[in-house]
């Protein structure tokens, strides 16, 4: 049964750091963060979360060297960039999202009250944020402008990677890290959104992603060796070989990049006949990758290290930042 989140269990609650604390951490001499115009604004940064140390780790992928690194609540586990720089930092174990602002660099605001927020997809025009909540079956939609949770609906229990079509209406969420099922979400009215169906896969899935042009979404598996390319609407789903379960996958120009932990892997796709172009070797525990700014990254949850390759899938970076980190977004 579908019901709308109406935001009577959560707290929304301001939170701005001292500024003897910001001057502390060294982010206000930041000038790529602080808008300071000069050769350094140049630099694409990462953000990489740093889970049992309660902060971001900001990364300069030029010269792949950490910059600075912002205090959080406990647990930030995943993270997402979006349009209008925003960033969206989920903290599970807090029950908490930080929503970060990057000019000046800070935790804008800290919203409270949730169950388990695993991971957020941002809108195309930056103005709301989609958030799975595993712990109440739940995806919430924040108003990024406003810093409030506005909305939400019921899409089934262990809520956890999910993927926000290119032009903003559609939203596939994986019920699990294992999923049976797979929620389709209406969301072109962020105010009112509905699960539209269900999509079962053919293996218990882990992460989803739409392909750059909407018409396809690449399904990973929590415990094959196998991916699917499953079409959004209409169509037939394609399988294709992985390394070891589970996968995540981001896109670049023409590829789709596959991270395997387990495997210490990036394999390089080609969009058009999923064939490997390429095969990366990165640390352990790898896990998530991202793609954008003419970069790919891949941080390390068992080793703590950040992997920064370029748009072909080759490894010109690979520094430690953390004792683990989870996840990493570019800043675009």
């Amino acid at each position: 049964m579908e019901r709308t989140w109406t935001g009577g269990r959560a707290v929304v609650a301001g939170m701005e750091l001292d500024r003897r604390a910001f001057v502390g951490l060294g982010l206000a001499a930041l000038p790529a963060l602080a808008g300071v115009r000069g050769p350094a604004r140049r630099e694409p940064l990462a953000l990489a979360t740093a889970d049992t140390e309660a902060h971001v780790v900001v990364v300069g992928l030029g010269r792949g060297q950490v910059q600075r690194r912002l205090a959080t609540v406990e647990d930030p586990r995943s993270i997402e960039s979006g349009a209008g720089e925003h960033v969206v930092v989920a903290h599970p174990a807090a029950g908490a999202l930080s929503l970060l602002t990057m000019r000046p660099a800070r935790v804008r605001r800290v919203l409270r009250g949730l169950g388990a927020p695993r991971y957020a997809a941002i809108a195309p025009d930056g103005h709301h944020a989609f958030v799975s909540d595993g712990a109440r079956g739940e995806l919430v939609v924040v108003d990024l402008r406003r810093g409030r949770i506005v909305a939400g609906v019921e899409v089934g229990s262990g809520a956890r990677h999910l993927s926000l079509d290119p032009a903003g209406r559609a939203l596939w969420i994986a019920l699990g890290s294992s999923a049976q099922s797979i929620a389709v979400v209406d969301v072109s009215d962020p105010l009112r959104p509905h699960v539209r169906r269900r999509v079962r896969p053919p293996f218990l899935a882990h992460d989803v992603a739409f392909s750059p042009s909407g018409r396809r979404v690449w399904v990973t598996a929590g415990r094959d060796r196998r991916l699917a390319v499953l079409p959004a609407g209409a169509g037939r789903t394609v399988l294709l070989g992985a390394d070891a379960a589970p996968q995540h996958v981001s896109f670049g120009r023409g590829v789709a990049f596959v991270a395997s932990g387990e495997g210490g892997s990036v394999r390089v796709h080609d969009l058009a006949d999923g064939r490997v172009r390429r095969t990366a070797r990165v640390p352990y525990g790898s896990y998530n990758v991202q793609a954008g700014a003419g970069a790919v990254v891949t941080p390390s949850l068992a080793r703590g290290t950040l992997t920064i390759l370029d748009r072909a899938g080759r490894v010109r970076h690979e520094l430690e930042i953390a004792r683990a980190a989870h996840d990493a977004c570019l800043l675009r």
